[in-house]
């Protein structure tokens, strides 16, 4: 059974959650399991105002839902079930994907995005990324026996290196805010903070084997890279009934007719007239 949106707007609160979103995997392994699930609502009248959106992103229970209020310009707007942010790696790795954007325009700034076949990238700044607690481990054995933290301390990234000289991650991320998600699966956010911290390129596996791929640049910039994979696709907006009572055209047929020219006169490109026919019942 398909679940109804929770919108508080009249005009759309009874339809289907499958007719107006459509579902990601951010952050994919190589063999395209895991990734971080990201809800992208594509028509902005579905829920206009933070209060719908709010109601809708706690319903579906992503980690993140992004809203898109102009899919040309890449303008977006970033909830959790439970908050509005600025910034968030997942949700805008995912929306230039799915839109083939060069760039995405977040609450915080704008972010340019590039696809290179496998990976699709933003390049973002790390004071846009909300604060975290970020603690290291001593293997990644360690993180991986971390008990789920009860909420309300706080954002806690854990990670520990796999491999220090190849700059391969170990991390698991923890929202603690008692809204449903008791572990991230993979969060750009906290790899940008991390980047940022030791200043070098990073591979990081995070929660059950996603793969989040960093790289830092002039200025402060530093690019975050996944990939990215589609679960559910909403389908087309309905012919329009007015469309569909239109009466059907009236078969033609082409037909193709070599043209005379003058002797000596300049040849043209195409050397064929096109002359158009009605075409009768029987044909």
């Amino acid at each position: 059974m398909r679940r109804r949106i929770g919108c508080l707007n009249a005009g759309v609160n009874e339809r289907d959650v499958h007719d107006v979103l459509d579902v990601l995997h951010v952050f994919c392994g190589a063999d395209g399991r895991n990734g971080n699930a990201l809800g992208v609502v594509r028509d902005p009248r579905v829920c206009p105002d933070r209060t719908s959106r709010q109601a809708l992103a706690a319903e579906l229970g992503f980690s993140e839902t992004v809203f898109v209020d102009d899919p040309e310009r890449g303008v977006v707007d970033i909830y959790t079930p439970s908050t509005r942010l600025p910034f968030a790696g997942h949700p805008l790795v995912g929306v230039a994907w799915l839109l083939d954007l060069e760039s995405v325009s977040a609450p915080a700034g704008e972010v340019w995005a590039r696809n290179d076949g496998e990976f699709t990238w933003i390049t973002a700044r790390a004071e846009w990324a909300p604060p975290r607690l970020i603690e290291q481990y001593a293997s990644a054995d360690d993180v991986d026996a971390l008990p789920t933290p009860p909420p309300g301390e706080g954002w806690l990234y854990a990670w520990a290196w796999e491999d220090e000289a190849a700059g391969r991650v170990r991390a698991r991320g923890f929202p603690r805010r008692g809204d449903g998600i008791a572990e991230d699966e993979a969060t750009g956010a906290a790899a940008l903070l991390l980047t940022e911290q030791l200043g070098r390129a990073l591979n990081i596996t995070q929660g059950r084997g996603s793969q989040i791929l960093t790289a830092p640049g002039p200025d402060g910039e530093i690019e975050i890279g996944g990939r990215v994979r589609l679960e559910a696709l909403a389908p087309p907006a309905p012919i329009p009934a007015s469309v569909l009572a239109q009466p059907a055209p009236t078969p033609m047929r082409i037909r193709m007719a070599p043209i005379k020219r003058d002797a000596g006169s300049r040849p043209r490109l195409v050397p064929y007239t096109l002359r158009a026919e009605v075409m009768s019942p029987r044909e």
